[in-house]
């Protein structure tokens, strides 16, 4: 028996690759299918079952493409009403892998689905809890995504998470492995680790959800600061119920080579929101007017969800040449399919086609540390609260970037301000939508905040958030 985590750290995702006995089973699987299908040949083992913990409402399973190109049956635990074939199973039903056997867990609470699934070794020995959403390292998953469907509160839902996890995991033992669907830095939880496996025993020691003293404080304690969830949650939930286009169509439609011309015509006739993947530094530079830059050398994917939100959007893409295929594939991971194609030789092509370009105004913190010196200015840090709690600039007001749709409005056009974040990352893409929007009166500090730190600027201007009040309402 060999269990693989398969993790992708841009989405803090956790699928699983299990083999037994010749056979295999693949546990909450990537939209792209290809590299499993790969693995299961080099290998010389048939997969046998695609099992789903839940309905996913941060990405776009590979669930529908995974059993079209291999016949293997899709699982799910039980109450769940996918609108396409699918194995239902019962609570505590066993499946068969080769020598090995995996038991399903219902345990609602994060959805009325949500089930774990406990790997036993062809001794009969409890090895592995893949827990999805269930249980997280260090938290549990947040009790407020399936209100809807479910008809049911956040309290209520959190009340039954309560149920699952003392009736359902902590009799289990302690040595038991926890594969879990997600890892810190994923919007499904508030508190998790940086390690992505642990023993459910130091989990039963550590995690704080684990540790309550009845189902009261455990459901105060679990809605206690959740943050409102990203918007398009609930269209990919919709995509992994209902159904998706094939990624190989998705693939082929996103990878049309554009001509500056073809380009700027598709853009017009389309309304389709450019997309510039490029790192910030040279997004700076120079870009489309109008363009969007997220890139792909951060969070991508989550990021787009947050910004751009309707999946269905239609799509032009600028990228380095040669980045044309990870960009819509990680595009396709959180349900944005509407790719209608890409800038064919970047923007340098752009450029030499004498068309209009635009840049960010972007100085240096130790522009900016001169430019401050001795005045009133108006300082906007993105970063998110905590970040922002942890230490910052006295004068600055914190609007993070994630609620920038919410904020922006709240901004006098005529009035300059400075703009940073921690690195420049998150700046570069705020000042791209202000620009497109049409406010331009602002200068963003490349390098950030840690920039910022590096300068001379004194120490006693740097406060944490227990020292001052933010100087603007949160919106």
């Amino acid at each position: 028996m060999k269990i693989e985590q398969i993790y992708t750290g841009c989405l803090a995702q956790g699928a699983y690759y299990i083999t037994s006995g010749g056979e295999a089973a693949i546990i909450d699987p990537l939209r792209e299918t290809q590299p499993y299908i790969n693995r299961l040949k080099e290998d010389g083992v048939q997969l046998k079952y695609i099992f789903e913990t839940h309905f996913h409402a941060d990405f776009v399973s590979g669930h529908l493409d995974l059993s079209h190109k291999t016949g293997a049956p899709i699982v799910y635990g039980p109450t769940a009403n996918p609108e396409f074939e699918a194995t239902i199973a019962e609570d505590e039903q066993i499946f068969k892998i080769g020598n090995s056997t995996i038991k399903v867990l219902h345990t609602p609470g994060h959805t009325l689905e949500s089930s774990c699934y406990l790997l036993i070794d062809e001794n009969g020995v409890e090895k592995a809890l893949f827990s999805g959403d269930t249980l997280f390292l260090g938290d549990v998953g947040r009790p407020d995504l399936a209100q809807k469907g479910a008809d049911m509160t956040q309290e209520e839902l959190a009340g039954l998470l309560y149920d699952s996890l003392y009736s359902k995991i902590l009799p289990l033992d302690d040595d038991i492995t926890v594969y879990p669907a997600h890892g810190a830095g994923s919007a499904c939880g508030k508190n998790m680790q940086k390690e992505t496996v642990d023993t459910l025993g130091n989990q039963k020691r550590t995690n704080y959800a684990l540790n309550q003293n009845d189902k009261e404080s455990f459901i105060k304690e679990v809605t206690d600061g959740l943050l409102p969830p990203p918007a398009y949650f609930g269209m990919n939930v919709m995509m992994n119920k209902k159904g998706y286009g094939s990624f190989d169509e998705v693939l082929a439609k996103g990878l049309h080579a554009l001509v500056p011309d073809q380009f700027e015509e598709i853009a017009e006739a389309s309304g389709a929101l450019i997309l510039d993947v490029r790192n910030n530094r040279e997004f700076a530079r120079g870009f489309i007017p109008q363009s969007i830059n997220i890139g792909l050398d951060g969070d991508f994917a989550p990021w787009v969800g947050a910004l751009i939100a309707d999946v269905n959007q239609p799509i032009l893409l600028v990228t380095k040449n040669g980045a044309e295929e990870e960009a819509v594939t990680r595009l396709s991971r959180v349900g944005f399919d509407n790719i209608l194609g890409f800038l064919d030789g970047g923007f340098e092509t752009w450029m030499k086609s004498g068309k209009e370009t635009d840049l960010v105004n972007r100085i240096s913190a130790e522009q900016f540390e001169n430019e401050i010196k001795g005045k009133e200015t108006k300082i906007i840090d993105i970063r998110k609260e905590s970040e922002y709690n942890s230490e910052h600039i006295q004068e600055a007001y914190n609007r993070p970037l994630a609620y920038i749709n919410g904020w922006i409005h709240t901004l006098q056009p005529e009035e300059h301000f400075y703009m940073h974040c921690g690195s420049g990352y998150r700046s570069t893409m705020a000042a791209s939508i202000l620009q497109a929007r049409g406010y331009r009166n602002f200068s963003e500090i490349e390098g950030g905040f840690n920039a910022i730190a590096s300068t001379g600027i004194s120490k006693s201007n740097f406060v944490c958030q227990s020292k001052i009040l933010n100087k603007l309402d949160k919106k």
